[in-house]
């Protein structure tokens, strides 16, 4: 096999019109790669944001409370002497009582069947 010459192993420069066209095309893929590359990192804050924010916890249904199992839950919610329940109403682990207290005046009592303690009380008066 013959040798090949060292003028065909050196590279010959470019037309300059094929030069500008060149330089132009790496231009536009480095404006693309970089908006590529931009774009993927709003999408990884975005992910690590939203990972990142608390998501609000549901209250443990009433079902859910821990009992031994064949037993019914129980416990006492306290009301003050002379009241007299008007109605209540149960939401997931929530108890409302609307009470109507000695001196007349309504109260709502909010308990929590979960946790077994009261939670709040709401007086009811007119303006």
């Amino acid at each position: 096999m013959a040798r090949p010459d060292a003028d065909e192993n050196e590279e010959k420069p470019l037309d300059p019109e094929i030069d500008k066209v060149r330089g132009k095309l790496i231009r536009f893929m480095a404006i693309n790669l970089g908006l590529l590359l931009l774009a993927l990192m709003v999408v990884i804050a975005a992910i690590v944001y939203k990972s990142r924010k608390a998501s609000p916890e549901n209250p443990p249904l009433a079902g859910d409370i821990q009992t031994p199992a064949g037993e019914p839950v129980s416990g006492d919610i306290v009301l003050p002497i002379g009241a007299k329940v008007v109605s209540q109403s149960l939401s997931g682990n929530r108890l409302s009582i609307d009470a109507e207290l000695a001196d007349g005046n309504r109260t709502i009592f909010v308990y929590d069947i979960a946790e077994r303690r009261l939670i709040g009380r709401f007086a009811i008066r007119n303006k």
